[in-house]
């Protein structure tokens, strides 16, 4: 085989291969979790990233094609509606079948399905159905930290506070302390090159960045800490008004996992809070409620990327958190989604959310990249978030 077609297939069974070893340490019990309607069972991740390979690469373009169960569809079929009905998604923990065993056969015979199109696909095929082979990993990948996050926040209701993962947590990507200035002027944002982008990425344009401050490094537990003991959790001058009204709605007194004895629960359990590494599980409101109590803001998206793509980047930019910026997820000047089912992706959740920038300790290798765009609520606290200040210059 070609090259290219070989490195797609390696790559296909790589990526495949890491979603099951994700799931391998948890019992089919485990599996089937489901602790919020924001949230979904492992079970269910590697169901729908199957789902993902039959309905967008196998079903409109391998001949002779036929769904493993086409009554699954309906069961794993996220938001797609021009795909088919859905499953309620707060409903996907009661899905008891297919099982577990079940669903790990039907990722076989996708597994063995998508291999053989890649093999023997001729060259107009790859050139048209290739690049979704690539989204569908790129997907999958996206999923394989959702399945981290997820089971986290179904173990962290159990009182026995088991761990997802055996083994001690790894290390922080050590910080650097202080700050970095930029000048500011026209900048460009968004992706470059060859390599793979999300729609949301492009297209690449021009920004105008007035002179800025950016910290060296994210913040701490202690520094972090030092805002709850002043009462950062108790003054409402410091929060936007959302965010004060989902503190005293939901009684959130620290971020989100942080435990009374000082330790926080973690996907390797209960863990103590090391004073220096990245504070971890705050929402977009608590973010801004500290940068406000620092005296300081969080940064925009453009102003993240253009200080990680600078000759000597703050620290901490990959590998350990996500990171909240004050920038409302919307369209690049002259977006397009991408054309068919796939167009659903992204730009229809362009309203309502906030954007997070760089990639986190569970973000699997190779996925992250200075353009690219995560976004979520800004209640969300369940995702491995983080927060940098910035400030004017």
């Amino acid at each position: 085989m070609p090259d290219a077609v070989s490195e797609l297939a390696a790559r296909f069974r790589a990526v495949r291969a890491h979603s099951e070893a994700l799931a391998a340490p948890l019992s089919a019990e485990d599996q089937q979790l489901q602790a919020m309607p924001d949230a979904s069972p492992t079970k269910w991740h590697l169901a729908h990233t199957s789902w993902f390979f039959e309905a967008v690469v196998l079903a409109p373009h391998a001949p002779g094609f036929r769904p493993y169960d086409e009554r699954w569809a309906r069961l794993f079929n996220s938001y797609y509606e021009s795909l088919g009905p859905r499953h309620p998604r707060p409903q996907r923990g009661m899905l008891s079948r297919p099982s577990l065993d079940e669903v790990l056969a039907w990722r076989r015979v996708v597994d063995a399905g998508v291999n053989a199109f890649i093999a023997e696909a001729d060259a107009d095929t790859r050139a048209a159905a290739f690049p979704l082979v690539e989204l569908g990993l790129q997907h999958e990948q996206q999923h394989q930290e959702l399945m981290q996050t997820d089971i986290l926040a179904a173990l962290a209701l159990n009182p026995l506070a088991p761990a997802a993962f055996p083994g001690e947590p790894p290390p922080w990507p050590a910080g650097v302390a202080g700050w970095l200035g930029f000048e500011g002027g026209e900048a460009e944002i968004g992706h470059v090159g060859a390599g793979f982008a999300f729609d949301n990425e492009t297209p690449r344009h021009a920004v105008r960045l007035q002179p800025y401050e950016i910290a060296r490094q994210l913040v701490t537990n202690a520094e972090y800490q030092a805002f709850v003991d002043d009462g950062g959790y108790r003054r409402a001058a410091l929060w936007l008004s959302d965010g004060w009204a989902a503190v005293q709605a939901q009684g959130w007194t620290g971020p989100l996992y942080w435990r009374d004895d000082g330790s926080e629960f973690t996907p390797h359990g209960p863990q103590p809070r090391a004073p220096q590494a990245p504070v971890r599980h705050l929402s977009f409101y608590e973010a801004a409620a500290y940068a406000e109590w620092a005296g300081a803001r969080l940064p925009t998206e453009a102003e993240w990327e253009h200080a990680a793509n600078s000759p000597a980047p703050p620290s901490q930019c990959f590998g350990a958190l996500w990171q909240w910026t004050r920038s409302s997820y919307e369209p690049y000047p002259r977006y397009r989604p991408w054309a068919g089912a796939v167009g659903e992706y992204n730009g229809k959740f362009m309203v309502g959310q906030i954007v997070l920038r760089g990639s986190s300790f569970a973000t699997p290798p190779g996925h992250a990249r200075a353009s690219y765009r995560n976004f979520f609520p800004p209640g969300a606290r369940w995702q491995f978030s983080g927060l940098r200040l910035a400030r004017d210059a």
